[in-house]
């Protein structure tokens, strides 16, 4: 499954989340391999980082070849995850071009929820001429939610002018993920019992539940 992490809009919390799906499902047993697809090499940077051996490998592939150069590697893993660009059209097609999963990270603000449609469209776009031989599931999922608001319910209702579901599970912002950032680690990994390695956990679940229910309906 290959699972790309995407949005047109920075500062949504597309590296964060990629790094913890990988390490969620690395530390299931599962074999994983990260592709980072931002020029600014943020994953690359993680993993650098990391003083202990990687749970899993990570690669750089910032071009709009990322859905040829998939091809060769999936066979080797059992999930790959593409920390996708903001603002790289060619390259941003390319990853959606690439996976079964488009998670649409964004947080709760209207901001977000206005500038959601630059992905969508691009999404659509991608998929339409896909269609006769793969399909390409998407999801939005509210992140960096501040605890104990309700924001994340109204942004949910903002959603449904899009037609793509909204996932269950919403991450908050939680100062261990910045924290296991700077050490190349994630939270889940140091500490799963924690409300951050809880929603990650849950998360990931969710988004395998959503895939393989709707793959059944294919």
């Amino acid at each position: 499954m290959i699972i790309a992490v995407l949005n047109q809009k920075g500062g949504v919390g597309k590296t964060t989340l990629s790094i913890h799906l990988a390490s969620t499902l690395a530390l299931a047993g599962k074999s994983i391999l990260l592709i980072d697809a931002d020029a600014q090499g943020s994953a690359l940077d993680w993993a650098s980082s990391r003083e202990s051996p990687p749970l899993f490998n990570v690669v750089g592939i910032a071009t709009n070849s990322i859905h040829k150069e998939v091809r060769l590697l999936a066979d080797k893993y059992e999930f790959i995850v593409i920390d996708g660009p903001p603002r790289v059209y060619d390259v941003a097609r390319s990853c959606i071009a690439a996976s079964n999963f488009v998670l649409i990270p964004l947080q709760p603000s209207p901001y977000d929820v206005w500038s959601a449609k630059e992905v969508v469209d691009l999404i659509n776009e991608v998929k339409e001429p896909l269609s006769a031989y793969k399909t390409i599931q998407s999801a939005f999922v509210i992140n960096r939610k501040i605890p104990n608001t309700v924001i994340g319910r109204e942004v949910e209702e903002a959603l449904t002018q899009y037609n793509l579901p909204v996932l269950k599970t919403q991450l908050c912002q939680r100062v261990i993920y910045a924290e296991t950032a700077a050490r190349g680690t994630s939270s889940i990994e140091e500490d799963p019992d924690s409300l951050a390695g809880k929603e990650i956990k849950q998360l990931t679940e969710e988004i395998l539940k959503t895939y393989k229910k709707n793959q059944q309906l294919i």
